[in-house]
């Protein structure tokens, strides 16, 4: 990797291939906000990113990573371009995506536990009655009031 210096200018294709992202992505970024700070232009119209653009774009690759919208981290790099560093906001924002995963392993458990009640109790072919009440037995049986009767 070439020594970067804080006057490097380097032109999109360099950005991606020192970044490992596609050049559309980064184009993207530049298009939401993101990269303002590290983006001119050159008097051909070329675009010519800064070699802070690099670390700013390890920080969003690492930021979603870890689940942050697009939109977060666009809130924390203000925070930075302002000249604070983001990290209580960062913190914030990783605990209350910890508190969302652990809201959604919940509804994943309990979403198990119905799956296997389901299949525990699974005919393969359920009686001939109850074949023209539903369009599949096994699954419907609990939204009609618990097991359909046989009688």
């Amino acid at each position: 990797m070439p020594t970067l210096t804080d006057q490097t200018q380097l032109q999109i294709g360099e950005v991606a291939r020192l970044s490992g992202l596609p050049v559309k992505t980064v184009r993207y970024y530049e298009e939401l906000g993101l990269l303002t700070s590290t983006v001119s232009r050159s008097p051909a119209g070329y675009r010519l990113f800064s070699a802070q653009v690099i670390n700013r774009l390890s920080f969003i690759r690492r930021a979603q990573a870890l689940g942050l919208s697009l939109h977060e981290i666009g809130e924390l790099l203000s925070v930075h371009d302002r000249g604070e560093l983001p990290c209580g906001q960062v913190k914030q924002r990783l605990q209350a995506r910890l508190g969302a995963i652990a809201e959604q392993i919940r509804a994943l458990e309990t979403l198990s536990t119905e799956l296997k009640g389901i299949l525990c109790a699974w005919q393969d072919q359920p009686p001939i009655h109850l074949q023209g009440k539903t369009i599949c037995p096994n699954l419907q049986s609990d939204q009609m009031g618990g097991r359909l009767s046989e009688s």
